[in-house]
């Protein structure tokens, strides 16, 4: 069961390996997005690092995709990925359009 609250641009649901921890994820385009077409689709993946599980999967289509676990590395690298992201989604839409022209030069 995966509840949507618009209001808050926000999705939360149970942990899918079964641990019973709620995992909210914030929907923009620097996050997490949804998609409804009959089916619910939720991307990118969602890797629980700080739960004890450490699950990692993909909501596609309205079913569960498992996707591998990442070291400590990997988790470091998505999570400067994810940061970068979620900043250049607060940019005003012509600096991200310059920026992809010229760069990132700061």
């Amino acid at each position: 069961m995966l509840y949507v609250s618009t209001h808050f641009s926000t999705a939360a649901h149970s942990c899918a390996c079964g641990c019973g921890r709620e995992v909210i994820t914030p929907l923009s385009p620097g996050q997490w997005v949804l998609a409804f077409d009959g089916s619910v689709s939720l991307w990118p993946s969602i890797g629980n690092w700080t739960l004890p599980c450490r699950s990692h999967y993909v909501i596609d289509h309205s079913t569960i995709s498992w996707a591998q676990d990442f070291t400590r590395e990997q988790v470091l690298r998505n999570q400067a990925a994810d940061d970068h992201a979620l900043s250049s989604a607060r940019q005003p839409a012509w600096r991200r359009v310059l920026g992809r022209l010229f760069g990132s030069r700061r």
